[in-house]
């Protein structure tokens, strides 16, 4: 009976163990031109899909990421914004390319941003990493409106969305498992001249 126990206990380890390497990867990656520091404003991209208005799962995504970003200091404007996000829900598995980086707070506080000027020498390498996200994946990006470039990606996978709310749910914990990632607030919101608003003090 001994071998017999002791092979199913292993089998349920092993069993445990694929099941922990299947759980919702969250991560993110940034542009190393990305002017984090002074994005005040933001609006959404318009399409199909979750980004159509007519989408109910897509407003709630909206509203998710407006509440996290009017806690860190962005106001929603549709005219000239700093940056554009946009979202989208992949079903499956999904090949994705990555990038190894710090984290992005920390690259930020060293302030060595690149422009089109910075010579070859001092700019950063980026160092690719494949990925493999399962079973669906939710991917949030922010654009650069005056460069039209991609500067953060968000994304989590295992991202099953149900019928009805249970789907709104998962959604709304999908947004705030990847805007943890982004822990950027204006210099508004840190030096306390932001209203619960999202308006700065001289605009009231």
């Amino acid at each position: 009976m001994k071998p017999t126990i002791t092979l199913l206990l292993l089998a349920v380890l092993f069993l445990a163990g694929c099941m922990t390497t299947r759980e919702a990867r969250v991560d993110s990656d940034y542009s190393y031109r990305g002017n984090f520091r002074h994005y005040r404003t933001y609006d959404f991209v318009t399409g199909t899909g979750l980004t159509s208005d007519s989408s109910r799962l897509g407003q709630t995504l909206r509203e998710a990421i407006q509440q996290r970003f009017l806690a860190q200091g962005y106001r929603k404007a549709s005219r000239r914004p700093d940056m554009l996000v946009n979202f989208r829900v992949y079903e499956g598995d999904m090949n994705f390319h990555g990038f190894q980086q710090e984290d992005l707070s920390q690259w930020i506080k060293r302030n060595i941003e690149e422009t089109d000027d910075t010579p070859k020498e001092d700019r950063q390498g980026y160092q690719p990493v494949r990925l493999l996200l399962a079973e669906g994946t939710l991917l949030v990006t922010l654009i650069d409106v005056k460069t039209n470039r991609a500067v953060w990606n968000g994304y989590a996978s295992g991202v099953t969305v149900p019928e009805g709310p249970m789907g709104e749910i998962v959604l709304k914990r999908s947004v705030r498992s990847i805007l943890d990632r982004y822990r950027v607030f204006t210099e508004e919101f840190a030096n306390g001249n932001v209203s619960p608003t999202g308006a700065s003090d001289a605009e009231r």
